[in-house]
This record gives structure tokens, C-alpha cells and sequence, in this order.
């Protein structure tokens, strides 16, 4: 379940617009609400621009895009990919519509609040995961999300971890996954060499026979 979705300017984090579920009452998802916004207060454009923050049954999921934060919490069992590629629908439909106008200074609190209608629609659309759209878009969705880096919240907001030091992890990573993939393309044409390797040794041979009995 998508809980509460907002759109904040990286620079100086006004709020652009919000959309939260009105199903639940405000003493359950306080405490995350406020968790949202102190995410929000510590990213820079020097963040890591998508990341996944767990907090107890929620896990937050920001992504940062042309000078915008988009940030959602989620039930912690919604996945993670189809809770990006929800960030990934509303930031492009975003910044379609507001992209040239976001960075004005005299830009006031929520001059965006109407975009929430568009959170709203898009939130229903992807709120049910069984749905046979969202199981395509999972499949489909070419993002590598496993990437990804995933924190929890009392590293970020309590022990004071730092968002930018994300960065670096994911980059180092990034670099191990490099490394494993050459390694597993070595292993995969090392394995075609032996298994193919005597086959051609035999063709080799047999080709060399008929030459010398009939050709030469």
C-alpha cells in the first residue's frame, strides 16, 4: 500500500505538493510523516538520487530527478520496484508539465497542490500489485532496482548517517557487480571452450584426414 507520496524542490525543499491516504488516521502514520519530511530536509544534490530507508512496517523510497524529490512511504511489503517505477511515472509526468517553471524564486508553498490529482490517479493504479498492469510493468521495468541502496531510518535520522555517504557505497557496489559480471562471462566462455573444444578438435582432425587421403 502506497501511505502518503510528496514532491518537494531540492534546493531549498518547498514543498510542491502532497498526497497522503485518508483511510488511515493521522496517530498511525504521524510519526512516518514527520520521518518523510526530516529525509527530505537532508537531501542534496550530492545525495544518492534513489534510495530505499526502512522504518518499522514502512520503508520510504525517494527519487531525487531534475531538481525534484520524490519522495513515498509504502507498506513494507509493497515491492520496491513498483514503488519506483511509481516515482518514475509521477516524476516524468511532473516535470512534463512543471519542469520549466520549478525553479523560480517568488514559487510558492504547494503551487503544484492541483498535480495531486494526478499522485491520486496513479497511486489507484498501481495500489493493487496483483493486477495483471503492474505485474507487467515489474517484469518489463528495465531499472535495475536491486541497486538500489537500502538504509534504515535509525542510521539516517538517529545515529546520524549521511545520505551522501550512500553515494559511495552504491558506486563501490556498482564496481563489485562490475567486477562479478567479468568474472561470470570468463567462467561462461571458459565452460562453451571446454564443452565445444574437443568437438572442433575432432572436426579439425577429420577434415585433416580427408585432405591428406583425397586432396592432396
Amino acid at each position: 500500500m502506497i501511505v502518503s507520496t510528496a514532491i518537494n524542490r531540492l534546493s531549498d525543499k518547498l514543498p510542491l505538493t502532497a498526497y497522503t491516504d485518508d483511510t488511515l488516521s493521522a496517530s498511525e502514520i504521524s510519526k512516518y510523516i514527520a520521518e518523510q519530511k526530516d529525509l527530505i530536509r537532508k537531501l542534496n544534490a550530492s545525495s544518492e538520487p534513489r534510495a530505499s530507508i526502512e522504518s518499522g512496517p514502512y520503508t520510504h523510497h525517494y527519487l531525487i530527478s531534475d531538481g525534484v524529490i520524490f519522495i513515498t512511504f509504502c507498506d513494507k511489503s509493497y515491492p520496491r520496484k513498483l514503488a519506483f517505477t511509481y516515482l518514475d511515472e509521477l516524476s516524468r509526468e511532473f516535470i512534463n508539465s512543471y519542469g520549466r517553471n520549478i525553479e523560480q524564486p517568488d514559487l510558492r508553498p504547494f503551487a503544484y497542490i492541483t498535480f495531486e490529482n494526478f499522485i491520486q490517479k496513479t497511486r489507484r493504479v498501481y495500489e493493487d500489485t496483483r493486477t495483471n498492469v503492474n505485474l507487467d510493468k515489474l517484469n518489463a521495468e528495465l531499472q535495475d532496482v536491486t541497486r538500489v541502496m537500502t538504509k534504515n531510518i535509525e542510521d539516517l535520522l538517529y545515529r546520524g548517517d549521511s545520505l551522501d555517504r550512500m553515494s559511495d557505497m552504491s558506486s563501490s557496489l556498482r564496481a563489485e557487480s562490475s567486477k562479478y559480471r567479468k568474472a561470470a562471462k570468463k567462467i561462461n566462455f571458459d565452460a562453451m571452450i571446454r564443452q565445444y573444444a574437443p568437438v572442433a578438435g575432432a572436426g579439425l582432425i577429420f577434415v585433416f584426414l580427408i585432405w591428406w587421403l583425397f586432396l592432396r
